[in-house]
């Protein structure tokens, strides 16, 4: 970084400075939203936040399906009790996303004073910039998408994990997977990380002593990993029954089994895009198998099996930014705000990544993510602004390209936690959370 940028910037790299600046960007975008609404054909608020609201106020108003009155309300009941002073006070939402999204920057704060050296004050908050001063995460939140929420849910889910706060960690994995379904891919790379050098901080002699196959399974039942598995299914069962017994088979239609059988193709960057366009118009009879479910066999090997095997005792977070970006590139639905979902955890994967080390290497990942999104957009504003007929080859090769370019990240960010040094970010995680 020139020397002149550092000088300016350095008066900000400061907490306060930091979260007030992101504060203020996020109160201006939503002033911005406001006079856009009012003043322009096409919104700035996002339809979901529509949803949201409309959902809220059929919960407020009794009725028996309670948020699933509001047609394409596909969330936990959780989401439209909380937004409830939404149907008094519009942008009562925006505000808790915004809020969310600072809340995810404090845990990125806290997690990066844990994983980078002591006495360098200024790289975690220079980090945490990266998602606090990020103008897409300011946008998204604003604009009305409920994604903080995961990325609060997901950071407070890694600090319980390496904090080695077992049951607070439990409960949360089954809160965020009530909420949302995708967390539970956390859930093998936790359980993997959960050995006795990582939870005890020092490496035990006893684990070499005996090889049969019955005691390494009594060693890896441990008393921790049977409490995180106990503490997060009751959660997550106690949630769902509570939901369930309020709104009945609605709950689990629209909150789950529909994100299995989905075919949404409306801003959806994924190369199934086309397929499950063609399919939206078929004949119930047409679809007992449709060549987009074999989406969910390299999806969940890579991000449930694959992944967390080779990187989650190096480094949990990279791993967690793995997983998170190999479960939405193979999605067969991926839009903007699923870019969220990993992007939280770059400001504690980037500090030890070939993406940084690297500058010509990060400067292209980057250029060619920015690119083949902006080609993919270039697309589908032909198709649903100008009415032209774009899906293929323009559009299905956009998504294509796009899905390449994730792909290679993905390669870079597993190569760095399989031969860089990831393991030291977890070593010294372990080292201070035992001093403390």
């Amino acid at each position: 970084m020139p020397s002149s940028l550092s000088s300016l910037l350095s008066p900000l790299l400061r907490p306060l400075p930091l979260f007030l600046t992101a504060g203020l960007l996020r109160l201006g975008l939503l002033a911005y939203g406001s006079w856009q609404d009012s003043n322009s054909s096409v919104k700035y608020t996002d339809v979901d936040y529509l949803v949201f609201t409309d959902a809220s106020r059929f919960v407020r108003q009794g009725s028996t399906q309670g948020p699933y009155s509001r047609e394409t309300y596909r969330y936990s009941p959780l989401l439209a009790w909380l937004l409830l002073p939404t149907t008094s006070v519009f942008v009562f939402g925006k505000l808790v996303f915004a809020a969310a999204d600072l809340l995810a920057g404090w845990l990125v704060l806290r997690l990066l004073g844990h994983r980078l050296p002591l006495g360098e004050q200024e790289r975690p908050v220079a980090f945490a910039a990266l998602w606090l001063w990020n103008p897409i995460v300011a946008a998204i939140s604003t604009r009305g998408s409920c994604e903080a929420l995961l990325a609060v849910l997901t950071l407070a889910l890694l600090w319980a994990v390496e904090m080695r706060r077992v049951s607070l960690a439990g409960f949360v994995l089954g809160l965020a997977v009530h909420f949302k379904i995708y967390p539970f891919i956390y859930a093998p790379a936790i359980v993997w990380w959960m050995d006795r050098e990582n939870m005890r901080g020092h490496h035990d002699r006893s684990d070499q002593s005996a090889s049969s196959l019955i005691s390494c399974l009594v060693r890896f039942c441990s008393p921790e990993r049977i409490r995180l598995a106990v503490i997060s299914l009751a959660t997550f069962m106690g949630l769902n029954t509570l939901m369930y017994s309020l709104y009945g088979t609605p709950f689990l239609v629209h909150t789950y089994l529909h994100h299995v059988t989905r075919i949404d193709h409306r801003h959806n960057f994924s190369p199934y895009n086309i397929i499950l366009y063609q399919n939206s118009a078929a004949l119930p009879s047409d679809s007992s198998w449709r060549i987009e479910s074999l989406a969910f066999v390299p999806q969940l090997l890579l991000s449930c099996l694959l992944i967390p095997l080779v990187m989650a005792k190096r480094d949990l977070a990279a791993s967690m930014m793995a997983q998170t970006l190999a479960f939405v590139t193979f999605n067969k639905v991926c839009t903007s705000q699923y870019f969220l979902w990993y992007m939280v955890f770059l400001p504690l994967v980037l500090p030890g990544s070939s993406l940084l080390r690297k500058p010509a290497l990060g400067i292209t990942a980057l250029a060619l993510w920015v690119a083949s999104q902006a080609a993919w957009l270039h697309q589908a504003y032909q198709l649903e602004f100008l009415g032209r007929s774009t899906f293929f080859p323009g559009l299905w090769l956009a998504s294509l390209a796009f899905f390449l370019v994730n792909c290679w990240i993905l390669a870079i960010v597993i190569a760095d936690g399989v031969e860089g040094d990831a393991g030291g970010a977890t070593r010294n995680v372990t080292h201070k959370a035992h001093l403390e």
